[in-house]
């Protein structure tokens, strides 16, 4: 079927970021096919959607995520210990397949309502995280987290690396789920596990690998203190430094660090909200981004930075980058959304199928609607994307040619379903946390 989207206020996200007056987009099944401004050519069989000078701009990517952490989200805000008084002992005890369900599609739910399309994930049983984002109609990179600490889902390295075998085996070829490997940390795998992680990703081509990467102070005293080097070395070390490595957060990173990062070509999912809310720093996004190295914008897990709304994101990621430099010039509204699509595309490996409006790619893309009071009056629509427009104002959603929203309704998950299997989640997690106060016995 062909879609002509027409009367749009167009964001292709192309190089030059134009703003295109009266635009229009042509759709036919899963692919964009026309592009332009003025008149609309005339398609007669077409389903002809006028959307009164609305915004029409990519489907926006959100490169780390942990979707099924939405039901930690607001959990022990205040607690100082709280991941160990609560969040260890409720992982090790709660989650499982269905727990991770209720979880993920929550998540999903979330974001298609605020625009975001496609998203990186990392957490456990990713089986099932891959199972709902295909229900739920986005595109996902799912990794299977590896990692020393007991995770709920392996208890063994090697039964972790037989779960990515499984999540590979499941989704290879699927056209809108990519399967992936998540070595958790350096801190969390160690040198030897970095190292079979590099080998299989020599025997696995073209499956994207996720880790979090000088995130914290305990991170680099941790590779200091075993091996002498900073997490950027560690892993390079390994040979885990590589394209298609996912790096989260990179905090502290030197500019020798971002030299091997960008030779190696490694993308760089950027977590700016959750980064300020634990007080661990402001990632050098400029000096990377200068470098060539792409940088997304990223939500992190609900537990850490409490909502997957990337327009949340968005002012603290222009405006920290302003802290550092002193001055309004850095960071500017454009390259915002710039990071948020096509360069979140760069970072997945996905920049040749989503990311822009253009002739030939993936018909993602997103509605927005510009009449809230708040947004107008409108001089700079990147500045209002960036600065005013809140996740309600996102009124369609497509993905592959498909809708996922239409006029705020998600139609690909149903809604009362998704929050009741959240709640009751929720009041397990409850029942137990009451227990551990009453008992003290939360830590391991």
């Amino acid at each position: 079927m062909t879609i002509l989207i027409h009367n749009a206020t167009l964001l292709p996200c192309t190089p030059d970021m134009p703003v295109l007056g009266n635009g229009w987009i042509q759709v036919d099944g899963a692919t964009i096919t026309a592009t332009g401004s003025g008149p609309a050519p005339d398609l007669p069989d077409a389903e002809i959607i006028d959307v009164g000078g609305d915004v029409v701009m990519p489907g926006m990517v959100n490169p780390h995520c942990h979707m099924a952490m939405t039901l930690f989200r607001g959990l022990g805000e205040d607690v100082d210990d709280r991941l160990f008084r609560y969040i260890l002992p409720l992982e090790r005890k709660f989650v499982t397949p269905e727990m991770v369900r209720a979880g993920t599609a929550l998540a999903a739910l979330e974001m298609i309502e605020g625009g975001v399309t496609t998203v990186a994930d990392m957490y456990y049983f990713e089986r099932q995280v891959g199972q709902v984002v295909a229900e739920a109609g986005m595109r996902g990179v799912v990794g299977q987290t590896i990692a020393d600490f007991d995770p709920p889902d392996h208890r063994t390295i090697d039964e972790g690396f037989a779960l990515t075998d499984a999540l590979v085996s499941e989704f290879s070829g699927h056209p809108r789920v990519t399967p992936s490997i998540a070595p958790h940390a350096p801190y969390s795998t160690g040198m030897s596990v970095m190292h079979r992680v590099a080998r299989w990703a020599d025997d696995h081509p073209g499956i994207p690998a996720q880790i979090h990467l000088a995130e914290m102070d305990s991170e680099m005293e941790w590779c200091a203190s075993n091996h002498g080097l900073r997490p950027v070395e560690l892993v390079e070390r390994t040979g885990l430094l590589r394209k298609g490595l996912i790096c989260a957060h990179c905090l502290q990173v030197n500019d020798r660090e971002i030299e091997m990062m960008a030779r190696a070509g490694v993308g760089v999912a950027h977590n700016a909200r959750s980064n300020g809310k634990a007080g661990r720093g402001i990632a050098p996004v400029e000096a990377m981004r200068k470098a060539g190295i792409p940088v997304g914008i990223a939500t992190d897990g609900a537990m850490s930075g409490n909502t997957l709304d990337l327009f949340s994101q968005f002012a603290p990621v222009s405006m920290f980058q302003k802290l550092l430099g002193r001055s309004r010039k850095p960071m500017p509204a454009k390259e915002v959304i710039r990071m948020a699509t096509m360069e979140g595309a760069r970072v997945l490996g996905m920049d040749e199928h989503i990311g822009s409006l253009e002739a030939g790619k993936q018909a993602d893309l997103i509605r927005i609607d510009l009449s809230a009071p708040r947004m107008q009056p409108i001089y700079d629509h990147y500045s209002t994307l960036v600065f005013a427009t809140m996740p309600g104002d996102v009124r369609d959603v497509m993905v592959a040619g498909q809708w996922l929203m239409r006029g705020r309704e998600v139609v690909t998950l149903e809604r009362r379903k998704v929050l009741r299997d959240a709640l009751q989640v929720a009041a397990q997690f409850k029942a137990e946390m009451t227990r551990i106060d009453e008992t003290g016995d939360g830590a391991p």
